[in-house]
């Protein structure tokens, strides 16, 4: 059963890595597998759903809706940047603020919470915002280790710790190895100014329409007047398509079908290549616009709006145009202009052939909310939220004060850690700091999923007596050298977390990391919170964590730049992982 349960692990792992199935179902093909085969017993491919770590992360969900929906959150973001006189200053006065947030909200909400802030600060005090993007990513992966409640990795461990051991670790026991490598990590930053890469947003190359937008009028004596957009051939033309007709009387048709009449006065506004589209002029007899009524964000009243969105690595439309496939028709949006790498690409939208990374500029109807918008294009873009506008209350304290005492009844013992997580779900509900339709829709259930999965898949290595084969292997390079095996296990966990999740590498690397432990005669809770800590630090890919992929569109970063300053910074969070760890809890 041992290399039944190797295999699905590894074809796992290549199944996540090159498509782009959800990762909860691949974790629960798996578990299924090797339940139906035997390599786990019922009670073990159930035990990960009933886990108090799946059922703390799940209550910690309800919380956060709470300290969302109450504006502490926004608060916190808005209020603590300021306007700092130096680079070092402003990477202060982000990077704490977000790793403190992230020691009890996942690093993908901070991340989502700080893009739009962190852009329009960056610009008020002249720098680029790809100078604090990475950093600010990076910030919430560091933080998350501060706490049990951070991340996910951290509750894995500990409840698996627990369950080997019967000592619960105290909310707070990472937390002094992990405010080591947050100094170090800050420090390390600033020091490396030099490296973060100075890119030009997508948005400012989407500033100036009449660079990629043409409008031309339909005057009175055209002989396309009557016709359909079809029949005069307007929708798909030379260099660009048509996105809106604007009327005489201000009506905006947008997205336009080849159905759809042409009338004297209509202003045809297309994007694409302006010198191309130019020559409609000639071939159709159009006019030039006196003045272009287009711009990026038009008021209210009009029945269109833009959206912007970040194709994702495993998207299906990488490597595709959009003119091959139906996404605009079926989602009801039009593509108005792509940028890459921070730079607007001069082509028909639809014609280009995208890459991950690509921004795309859209326009869909004013009746599709953000939220819609997200939903729809899910599986192919990430798209950053506008900023919801939510007025503090009385209600934002009593949100703070459930936070609070969630956390002292947890770090005294008063409570398990399951029990104050619970409790304080519990508050924000009763309290009405988040509604039962709030607390339901903030839990999300692909990640519980997933989490619950993982539980199982670290039991089944440690089960079948794969982790005693690695443990065996580990030893037989290291011998009893301490310092030696703990380089070697933090590396391979660290060049893991990179291309898996790090739910998945700590429910796999836990049975190895704690076997380890006890075979050098080392206490395992040390090399339990080396585990935690290595799992977390995602830094070379911009896969490699959820936040690092959301900030990679809006930055304008190339994959090489995660590279450029992944790398070194892995290498300077082994060394201070492993010396901390070697320090305090091993001489």
């Amino acid at each position: 059963m041992a290399w039944l349960t190797i295999a699905v692990i590894i074809t796992m792992f290549v199944i996540l890595f090159k498509t782009s199935l959800p990762p909860d179902v691949v974790f629960l093909s798996a578990i299924t597998i090797l339940f139906i085969t035997g390599a786990v017993d019922e009670k073990s491919a159930l035990g990960g759903f009933s886990s108090a770590s799946v059922v703390t992360v799940a209550a910690m969900f309800i919380v956060v809706g709470g300290l969302y929906q109450t504006g502490v959150l926004k608060w916190v973001v808005n209020h603590v940047l300021g306007r700092p006189k130096s680079y070092a200053m402003a990477i202060i006065r982000l990077l704490f603020p977000a790793a403190l947030l992230s020691s009890v909200v996942t690093d993908s909400v901070v991340t989502a919470l700080f893009i739009k802030v962190v852009k329009i600060w960056a610009k008020k005090l002249n720098i680029a915002a790809s100078k604090l993007l990475i950093p600010m990513s990076y910030a919430s992966l560091v933080g998350g280790t501060l706490t049990l409640l951070g991340t996910a990795p951290n509750l894995i461990v500990s409840g698996l710790y627990a369950d080997d051991t019967g000592d619960s670790m105290n909310i707070f026991t990472i937390t002094p190895a992990s405010l080591v490598c947050l100094m170090v990590f800050v420090l390390a930053i600033i020091l490396m100014k030099g490296v973060l890469p100075t890119r030009k947003s997508p948005d400012d190359s989407f500033e100036n329409t009449n660079e990629y937008t043409a409008e031309l009028m339909v005057p009175s004596s055209s002989t396309e007047i009557g016709k359909t957009v079809g029949e005069a051939g307007l929708n798909n033309v030379p260099g660009g398509h048509l996105i809106e007709i604007i009327r005489f009387d201000k009506e905006v048709i947008s997205p336009v079908s080849n159905d759809e009449f042409v009338m004297g006065g209509d202003r045809l506004v297309f994007s694409g290549n302006i010198e191309q589209i130019g020559e409609l002029k000639k071939t159709h007899n159009l006019a030039v616009s006196d003045n272009q009524v287009f711009t990026l964000y038009g008021d209210d009243s009009r029945s269109r709006q833009i959206r912007t969105a970040s194709v994702k690595f495993k998207s299906d439309l990488v490597g595709k145009c959009l003119s091959d496939t139906d996404f605009e028709k079926s989602n009801g949006v039009v593509v108005v202009a792509v940028s890459r790498d921070g730079e607007r690409v001069n082509e028909s939208p639809r014609n280009i052939i995208l890459a991950p990374g690509d921004t795309l500029l859209m326009e869909c109807p004013n009746t599709m909310t953000i939220e819609d918008f997200a939903e729809k294009t899910k599986d192919d873009f990430v798209v950053v939220k506008d900023e919801e506008v939510i007025k503090t209350s009385g209600k934002t304290i009593v949100s703070v004060i459930i936070l609070l005492c969630m956390i002292l009844l947890s770090s005294f013992k008063v409570l398990t850690v399951v029990q104050s997580s619970m409790l304080a779900a519990l508050a924000m509900v009763l309290f009405r700091c988040c509604s039962p339709k709030t607390a339901q829709k903030s839990i999300e259930w692909n990640i519980i999923m997933m989490f619950a999965c993982s539980v199982v898949l670290g039991k089944a290595i440690q089960n079948n007596g794969i982790a005693d084969v690695v443990v065996t292997g580990i030893t037989s390079i290291c011998g009893d050298n301490v310092l030696l095996t703990m380089v070697l296990l933090s590396a391979t966990a660290l060049t893991l977390t990179e291309f898996i999740s790090n739910t998945a590498c700590s429910a796999i690397f836990y049975p190895i990391f704690f076997q380890t432990a006890n075979n050098l005669g080392v206490d395992p809770k040390a090399f339990c919170i080396m585990l935690m800590l290595c799992v977390s630090m995602s830094f070379a890919t911009p896969i490699g964590s959820p936040g690092n992929t959301m900030v990679y569109g809006p930055g304008g970063y190339r994959f090489s730049d995660f590279l450029k300053i992944g790398i070194p910074m892995n290498i300077i969070m082994l060394v201070t992982i492993v010396t901390t760890i070697y320090l305090m809890y091993v001489v």
